[in-house]
């Protein structure tokens, strides 16, 4: 009896679909591993159909499973539901798509078995290395782990010392582990690169008044406080902290049109894209710890949502830092402790010589009690803000005035 058998193929599961006899059926899941593909293709017979739709693992999917079956179709993922609801006459390129798409049983290049050419090691020796950044390095190695059925790794960071063990101990083709190879070495000189930067800039951020000023605020770290710094430059051109958001983008659109009140939309993401992200990155974090920034998320989030109450929060955080720079004072709110932590950290990202042994200013942030007395006055200013804000009101809108002369700017009337 003939079977059409369709798998929708995921990360690290596929979806069963059988057809029989006019009707479709679910068959449950089957986990996508060598082990758990052999038990799938040992219930099929060769009378059997299988499809599924091409993605990163699917060439590994159809070489196990066409030693079983009659026959193994990939379909184009793009016109998968053109031709399973066509809405005119199948054209040349649909009618093509129906015998299933191309697949190679031999490499092109080197003869290695059922390997998709633009994967083979004889075509770039360095595989698929030649650019990306670092995140891309890592996206890669991880989809060479995908089509070659790999699961998940049981680490925390695969690139760390028991990721890079357990990768070491993987069963994979020999051009493939020469690509893992050539990815590694790039992500270590990069990292080395990159280490030598940090140094730099932690040298930097110390001479800077401005940086240790913003690492006394909450959710702000040594990387924010340097992206704003660099941004911004000298704070003091900025009249008033409102130019400061708008110089970041962070202020929301307002047009008008003649006497009409104004309408505010979303931020306008002018200016400076890097601080403005790192500003919402300190808001996310800031949003988790105990102060009035918190209270002020928390109120926001209240009414208009998470999304825009972080994105307020990174406004206030702007905000925030032009009142500390110009004023030259600290945050009032500032956890001593968790300051000098920060301030150590730095000391170490630029270089200085680690006292090991040795009582340093960081030390009471591993006390417990240092940072529970300091969390406890955290939340007072919190409790604090959230009564002085209790009985704030929404401004009542303005009333439309006929036009009438220069007053049709304002809509009201001088």
């Amino acid at each position: 009896m003939r079977r059409c058998i369709g798998l929708d193929v995921h990360r690290e599961f596929a979806q069963v679909a059988v057809w029989e006899d006019g009707l479709v059926r679910q068959a449950g899941r089957i986990e996508l591993t060598p082990e758990g593909l052999r038990a799938f293709a040992a219930s099929l017979c060769v009378t059997d159909e299988v499809a599924l739709e091409a993605t990163g693992n699917t060439h590994a999917i159809a070489r196990l499973l066409e030693q079983h079956v009659g026959r193994v179709v990939v379909s184009n993922p793009q016109k998968t539901r053109a031709i399973a609801e066509p809405r005119s006459r199948p054209t040349r390129s649909t009618r093509r798509c129906w015998r299933g798409c191309w697949r190679p049983t031999t490499c092109r290049r080197c003869g290695c078995r059922t390997r998709p050419p633009s994967r083979c090691a004889a075509r770039s020796p360095a595989g698929p290395t030649s650019c990306g950044s670092g995140p891309g390095r890592r996206n890669q190695v991880q989809s060479i782990l995908h089509r070659n059925l790999v699961p998940r790794c049981p680490a925390a960071d695969l690139l760390g010392t028991k990721g890079r063990a357990w990768l070491a101990a993987q069963d994979l083709p020999p051009d493939e582990h020469q690509a893992v190879g050539a990815l590694l070495r790039q992500l270590d000189f990069h990292g080395q690169e990159l280490r030598i930067v940090d140094a730099e800039l932690g040298r930097v951020a110390l001479e800077r008044e401005e940086v240790r000023r913003l690492l006394t605020i909450p959710g702000v770290d040594a990387t924010v406080a340097l992206a704003i710094v660099a941004a911004v430059g000298d704070f003091g051109r900025f009249s008033s902290p409102q130019r400061l958001v708008s110089y970041l983008g962070l202020n929301p659109r307002v047009r008008q049109s003649g006497g009409q009140p104004a309408q505010h939309g979303r931020i306008t993401k002018q200016g400076r894209a890097h601080a403005r992200g790192m500003l919402v990155e300190a808001a996310w974090a800031a949003a988790k710890t105990p102060g009035p920034l918190r209270a002020f998320y928390e109120r926001v989030r209240a009414r208009r949502g998470m999304q825009v109450a972080v994105v307020a929060t990174a406004r206030k955080l702007a905000t925030l830092c032009w009142h500390l720079v110009v004023s030259e004072q600290d945050y009032a709110f500032a956890r001593p402790s968790l300051t000098d932590k920060k301030l150590r950290a730095l000391e170490l990202r630029a270089g200085l010589p680690a006292r090991r042994g040795q009582k340093g200013t960081a030390a009471a942030y591993s006390l417990k009690e240092v940072r529970r007395r300091e969390r406890a006055l955290a939340e007072q200013a919190e409790v604090a803000y959230r009564q002085l804000v209790a009985g704030w009101q929404p401004k009542p809108p303005a009333k439309q005035q006929p036009n009438r002369g220069v007053a049709a700017a304002t809509g009201a009337r001088r």
